[in-house]
């Protein structure tokens, strides 16, 4: 059963993993995740929901039809609209997409950084923190009523700089 605990050690350890923050889709059905958490800058966040670029954005796109990872550098000819150079403006330089589907729900997520790009080594860590979080937050009856509220107060929270302390 998934502890908030677990859950929250586990985000902690992907924000230390991507300085610049990440955004994670968990249980997508259709193009609604039943969990969304965002560490990316407040700006971005709003500026990406102005403008609509969920529907244009290749780690979107290719999450849909993947499943793995995908460094931003090998999706950059699939960017029409210049996400990948909006995000540089915001210090997310560098960045990777993971996507997985199991237990019959699909998960994806971009991870960023600003100083370098992402080795082998942290992309295999990051998809693995991703299967953790997907399967502990799978609607299958494992996580209670209460879990499920607190995860889903959580992905609200995570916009705001102090969610470590809640």
């Amino acid at each position: 059963m998934a502890d908030k605990e677990d859950i929250r050690s586990i985000l902690l350890r992907l924000e230390e993993q991507s300085p610049t923050g990440f955004a994670i889709a968990f249980h997508v059905k259709f193009t609604t995740p039943e969990f969304l958490l965002q560490t990316y800058p407040k700006e971005w966040i709003d500026l990406y929901s102005e403008r609509g670029y969920v529907m244009v954005d290749p780690t979107v796109s290719w999450g849909f039809n993947n499943e793995g990872t995908k460094r931003w550098s090998e999706l950059a000819d699939d960017d029409s609209v210049g996400i990948f150079k909006e995000c540089q403006k915001f210090n997310m330089n560098y960045g990777v997409s993971v996507a997985l589907e199991q237990g019959g729900s699909r998960s994806l997520a971009s991870f960023t950084r600003h100083d370098r790009d992402f080795a082998e080594a942290e992309c295999q860590e990051l998809s693995e923190l991703l299967e953790k979080l997907h399967n502990m937050t799978l609607s299958d009856g494992s996580m209670s009523a209460e879990q499920r509220q607190n995860l889903h107060d959580l992905s609200v929270q995570m916009t705001h700089p102090d969610w470590r302390k809640s």
